[in-house]
């Protein structure tokens, strides 16, 4: 090769170097724009739990249109996982190098079949939604980037039968759960808390599969158990399911359940007046109270088809103003490191009355980990009724 030849094709690279466009130096962060990444169950079995990604994707806009973070506009890419584990690998997976977080991603399955992806690709994950022991049973360099503000199952569902002993005096008690480590961790909450009441037993253990859509054997193996009251840890299309086979055979026993159904709004909608007297847990401000209302008139008027839906909306709100008040805190200079030593600062967060206390630390990723019980009242207004105050349990990493 000449001389010439050799000059061409070094000034041929050099152009195609200086004229490609540089990568950005923080996944999904440019001058103007910070891409943060959903997966969610908008359609399948777990639907009504859609609404927590579609009222994030309006509250991003609420941001936006206050001027966003420090000059940057969110810009959220939401995708459907269908409830399906292998369809949120590959969404997260599609999502992990354009995105500089992800938050919400809905699920215990979920987030089991995410964990390890999560942390190889030193993604922050904001507010999963699933089970507290994914996490917590992963090494501590594991979770450097996950900040969750969720109960532990285990914690819930011995406060649960708890409140069913001293409430409704029941003495037999049954669970019914999905069948996975979110049904089977409550159980195992409710027989921790059958110790300390010896007067109560479990009478029965029943589970569902996910794609089960049939539930009046399930109805009667809890009737023939002669159960007094049901704790449910399900999904709310099968906590329907199951409460109305159990009323065609003329069986009502007392029903308390998980936080996973606290909207009361989706549980009247399925439900109607079977849902009168049903004790559920919250972990937060419901429809009717202040701090959930301001989420709920910004994500409605933003978006009208979530009215009617209004009770999960307030969770997804808070996810991203829980995302925003870290990348406030981090400043301009934004990296993935930045905001996540500033996501450790948040101490007794409330959000304004929306929850009990949060606090994160350099040795607290999970940041919230408590509970009030509630009971609905009539179905002709959906009303409910605060039981008691928050019951607040130990972080668990």
């Amino acid at each position: 090769m000449n001389i010439r030849l050799i000059g061409a094709t070094l000034a041929s690279c050099l152009l195609a170097l200086t004229s490609s466009p540089a990568a950005p130096a923080v996944p999904g962060v440019t001058d103007t724009e910070i891409t943060i990444g959903l997966t969610g169950p908008l359609s399948g079995p777990a639907a009504a739990w859609g609404t927590i990604p579609l009222a994030s994707e309006a509250y991003a806009r609420h941001v936006n249109a206050q001027g966003g973070v420090h000059g940057r506009k969110l810009k959220l890419i939401l995708k459907d996982d269908g409830y399906n584990p292998g369809r949120a690998v590959a969404n997260f997976n599609e999502m992990k190098d354009q995105v500089f977080a992800v938050i919400g991603m809905i699920g215990t399955a979920v987030l089991n079949a995410n964990k390890d992806l999560v942390a190889e690709a030193g993604v922050p994950l904001i507010f999963p939604l699933g089970n507290v022991q994914v996490f917590a049973k992963q090494p501590k360099e594991k979770v450097k980037t996950v900040f969750q503000a969720y109960p532990d199952y285990t914690d819930e569902g011995e406060f649960i039968v708890t409140q069913a002993a001293k409430l409704e005096k029941v003495t037999k008690v049954a669970v019914f759960g999905q069948n996975d480590d979110y049904g089977k961790l409550g159980a195992d909450g409710v027989k921790r808390g059958l110790t300390k009441l010896p007067d109560v037993k479990l009478v029965a253990e029943v589970f569902y599969e996910v794609t089960d859509r049939e539930l009046g054997t399930h109805a009667l193996k809890i009737k023939e158990s002669g159960a007094e009251a049901v704790i449910i840890y399900s999904t709310a299309t099968h906590a329907a399911g199951l409460i109305k086979e159990m009323a065609k055979v003329g069986y009502r026993p007392k029903i308390f359940s998980s936080f996973t159904l606290y909207d009361r709004d989706t549980m009247f909608r399925l439900l109607g007046d079977l849902w009168e007297g049903a004790y559920f847990d919250s972990t937060q401000a419901l429809r009717g109270e202040p701090a959930a209302d301001r989420y709920i008139e910004i994500v409605t008027k933003i978006e009208p088809k979530l009215k009617g839906r209004e009770g999960f909306c307030v969770q997804g709100a808070a996810d991203v103003a829980i995302l925003v008040e870290g990348l406030k805190r981090a400043g301009r200079n934004l990296t993935r490191e930045s905001f996540m030593k500033a996501m450790e600062t948040i101490k007794d967060y409330t959000d304004n009355g929306l929850t009990a206390s949060l606090t994160f630390g350099p040795d607290r990723h999970h940041g919230y980990n408590a509970v009030r019980l509630m009971r609905a009242g009539k179905a002709a207004d959906s009303s409910v009724k605060q039981i008691t105050g928050y019951q607040i349990f130990p972080p668990k990493y």
